[in-house]
């Protein structure tokens, strides 16, 4: 017989997975999918809650700031009033949305007020499918979406980027990967998520070398 707990995972997956159906495609459901996966992963090896774990993976970018105007209380608010007509404790409801509030590398570029292993854990999984091959292919699905350009040679990467300023950029994708991308495998929590980034990592400095060399056309 399955537990509360594991109804009300499958009642928020049912529910994402509904919302999501004609997500941009960096961040629909099969990115939840993948993200609560690694989170259960890295979860596994922590000493952390599970269930708001699991819960914050499910419900990170159930609305988006990026998609609702920079509105950053959106994807918090909507996942708590979800989780609180699921009758789920207000503990429990409070840390999953204090996750999605301070989990997103923009948030990082601010001021961070909360912390948590939980937070920790959830934003490893959520940046582990920023990096690698996966992470390439949403960097360039999303500035596809955005009609920006692959590459411009004159536009160089702002490695000191504001949060506003990150917020409302428009640079070419591959100035995403020094801007984003690369930076994520030093700012991984967990151990787990450090030894996944690490091989992530190297796969995308390989991918920019062949990038620029038939860029050029030298290969």
């Amino acid at each position: 017989m399955a537990s509360d707990n594991q109804i009300i995972i499958e009642q928020t997956r049912a529910y994402v997975q509904q919302t999501l159906q004609n997500a941009e495609a960096g961040h629909d459901w099969w990115h939840i999918l993948r993200v609560w996966n690694n989170a259960k992963l890295i979860g596994s090896q922590e000493q952390v809650d599970m269930i708001v774990v699991e819960l914050a993976a499910l419900l990170h970018d159930i609305a988006d700031s990026k998609f609702h105007n920079g509105d950053e209380e959106i994807g918090p608010k909507t996942a708590g009033k979800f989780l609180r007509s699921l009758g789920v404790d207000e503990d429990v409801v409070f840390h999953v949305e204090q996750i999605i509030r301070n989990m997103s590398f923009k948030a990082s570029l601010g001021t961070v007020s909360f912390s948590s292993k939980e937070l920790e854990v959830v934003q490893d999984a959520d940046r582990l499918d920023a990096i690698g091959a996966i992470g390439i292919a949403r960097a360039f699905t999303y500035g596809g979406f955005k009609n920006r350009e692959l590459y411009n040679p004159g536009i160089a990467p702002n490695l000191n980027m504001s949060k506003e300023e990150y917020k409302s950029s428009s640079a070419p994708t591959i100035n995403h990967f020094y801007e984003k991308l690369l930076l994520l495998k030093d700012k991984m929590n967990t151990e787990t998520g450090k030894q996944i980034a690490a091989k992530r990592h190297e796969f995308m400095e390989r991918y920019l070398v062949q990038f620029y060399g038939e860029w050029n056309g030298e290969m």
